[in-house]
């Protein structure tokens, strides 16, 4: 299980930050969302993952599930849909002014003088 949690989290963290590094916004808006999802799948692993067991500790009970990763998972979600949210209506909007989704120029030309794609 451990395997499983820690390749899933290296895998989305690779994929964000190749995602990022392109030059139009969707991808690096992708990128940010899979990169926020290995932090949640991490915060989430770092709890003690442990199925069938109660989030608070009481006298009959063999063990516990650490409840404040849950909490903390929560509330990146919210923080993280609110995030993308606003990177979703900046790039919209600099894309009716500019008439490009290019990232990487300001007015929508190549560094070689040539018209941008």
């Amino acid at each position: 299980m451990e395997y499983l949690l820690a390749s899933g989290v290296g895998l989305m963290t690779a994929a964000g930050v190749f995602l990022i590094l392109r030059r139009h916004t969707f991808p690096v808006i992708l990128g940010l969302a899979l990169l926020s999802y290995a932090v949640n799948l991490f915060l989430f692993a770092s709890g003690r993952v442990v199925i069938g067991m109660p989030p608070i500790l009481t006298k009959d009970a063999a063990g516990y599930t650490d409840p404040l990763t849950q909490a903390l998972v929560l509330t990146a979600i919210v923080i993280s849909f609110g995030m993308s949210a606003v990177i979703v209506m900046m790039a919209l909007g600099a894309f009716l002014e500019t008439g490009h989704d290019r990232i990487d120029t300001h007015d929508g030309r190549t560094e070689d003088g040539g018209a941008g794609d």
